[in-house]
């Protein structure tokens, strides 16, 4: 039955005004200063879903998210879902051609776009169908509503009744094994990722403040910035521009955060810069990394230059956040961890069967966070959601202790001699040697049409010669195996990545 309740909107943002929080800052921009108390949330919230019904938008139309990370996201997501209106959060860093394709598959009927991001998305705008208003946030170019003129005089509503199982909002995943597709979350959704990773994982507190370099568009991001802070009252610090391993260190000085979360690349790069210049001062407690496998390494250098471990975990925009993780005081570095818990796992081969220690299987998850669909893709639906299990499209290995071990995506995996190779076992152990920042390993053919391992790295200085070459070969042939070390090596000045940092390896397969 429908209720106020099972609208997301109640718990994370109308709640804390009847808890007494109101006066208590919920947001704070790193670059500007710009604040955002609990109570001007939810009036803002408030004010966005009525100047979204006053202006003739329907539950259930969808609200293209073009903003960065500031202050007026929050008011439009949560103004979105107290109304029925479908926010759909986008990528800040696409180019024109995506966002076309986006926009007219979530056939958005009206857009919020941030000032700096106008100019990108306008010719996608021009002849688009479906979007009856566009609203911008910041300096409008003439004529156009800007965010203060659109809530300007519209009335505060009370927050809609909606089903728990009602679709609340949208995220595109992020692309690294191809064209984004729109993945549909339900309301439940969120407070199932708070009361599951958010409170018996990360153990956020209402005295915690909280930093996130992954962004309101990322699952991940949405999570660290959004539901878990929201879910017991505590403040977010929000980092607008790209977050460099300078402004991260940066900001950690200046806004003390308690909780940082950061992406593997990120994490390298900051440790790099530590490795020069040392830690900041901070009181962080727990920091928490995704997106992909933190390499070991890099996990156990940033635990000796701050004192605090990284809780590496699993999740996915199907899952809407982490369900396989690392936990404070039991950090086993190299490893993914184990389940979350209120989340069950299966690894499985090929046939469906449950894979034993020591082997290689596809990771399932069931959990209550788990996606609604694709829209308007049901032979993937189908292929992904099978009942109550998620298919995760990623390669693990079961250790006798239970714990999971990365190898990779399962259309990176490949055979060398026979044997399944881990392109992030190979990776790992080239990002161990001191020059490589970054590694990459795809499958090449050699002469004889037999595929073996070709490697792209990005390196602190110098050149990618033959010496530099040969020393690589030999430790992988040392760390892991005679077998899997990579046959060709090139450098590159950068990787290609999705804006969430994860790896494109189906691009340097296509350059391989």
């Amino acid at each position: 039955m429908p209720s106020v309740h099972a609208n997301a909107a109640q718990y994370f943002v109308d709640r804390h005004i009847t808890e007494g929080r109101g006066d208590k800052l919920a947001y704070v921009e790193a670059e500007t200063g710009r604040a955002l108390s609990f109570s001007q949330m939810a009036r803002g919230a408030g004010q966005v879903a009525g100047a979204l019904l006053q202006a003739g938008f329907r539950p259930e139309e969808r609200a293209a998210v073009l903003v960065l990370d500031q202050i007026e996201f929050p008011q439009i997501f949560w103004g979105a879902l107290k109304c029925g209106v479908v926010p759909v959060p986008l990528n800040t860093l696409l180019a024109t051609p995506v966002y076309d394709v986006i926009l007219r598959d979530s056939r958005a009927a009206i857009l919020f776009v941030s000032a700096p991001l106008w100019d990108v998305v306008a010719p996608a705008v021009a002849d688009n169908p479906y979007i009856r208003q566009v609203v911008v946030i910041g300096d409008a170019p003439e004529g156009m509503t800007t965010f203060d003129g659109f809530i300007k005089d519209a009335p505060t509503v009370k927050t809609a009744a909606v089903s728990k199982d009602e679709v609340a909002f949208w995220l595109y995943s992020s692309g690294s094994t191809g064209q984004p597709k729109g993945v549909a979350h339900v309301h439940s959704a969120l407070q199932a990722t708070a009361d599951t990773y958010g409170a018996q994982v990360l153990g956020i507190r209402e005295d915690d403040v909280v930093l996130s370099a992954a962004k309101f568009f990322f699952a991940y991001g949405l999570g660290n910035e959004m539901t878990f802070p929201l879910s017991v009252g505590a403040t977010s610090v929000l980092f607008t521009g790209r977050p460099t391993p300078t402004g991260m260190l940066d900001t950690i000085t200046s806004h003390q955060p308690t909780i940082f979360c950061g992406v593997p690349t990120l994490f390298a790069a900051m440790v790099a810069q530590m490795d020069e210049t040392g830690p900041p001062k901070s009181r962080m407690r727990i920091c928490i990394s995704a997106g992909e496998a933190l390499p070991e390494d890099v996990s156990k250098r940033w635990e000796k230059h701050t004192g605090v471990g990284i809780l590496d975990g699993v999740g996915s925009t199907e899952m809407l956040h982490i369900f396989l993780s690392n936990r404070a005081g039991d950090i086993v570095h190299g490893t993914s961890g184990v389940a979350v818990p209120g989340y069950e796992l299966r690894l499985v081969d090929e046939k469906g069967e449950e894979v034993g220690t020591g082997e290689i299987g596809e990771l399932l998850v069931n959990g209550a966070s788990a996606a609604n669909c694709y829209w308007n893709q049901r032979d993937k639906s189908r292929a992904t959601f099978e009942g109550v299990w998620t298919r995760t499209g990623d390669k693990y290995e079961r250790r006798a202790d239970g714990r999971l071990i990365y190898c990779g995506r399962t259309d990176d995996m490949f055979k060398v001699s026979g044997i399944w190779l881990s392109p992030f076992e190979v990776e790992s152990a080239l990002v161990d040697h001191p020059r490589v920042l970054e590694a990459a390993v795809v499958a090449h053919r050699d002469a004889d049409g037999l595929e073996k391992p070709k490697a792209y790295i990005v390196v602190q200085s110098g050149e990618v010669d033959q010496p530099l070459k040969d020393e690589l070969k030999a430790q992988v042939k040392n760390k892991i195996g005679l077998w899997k070390y990579p046959r060709w090596i090139e450098g590159v000045t950068e990787l290609p990545k999705t804006a969430t940092g994860k790896i494109q390896r189906f691009k340097l397969r296509e350059e391989a």
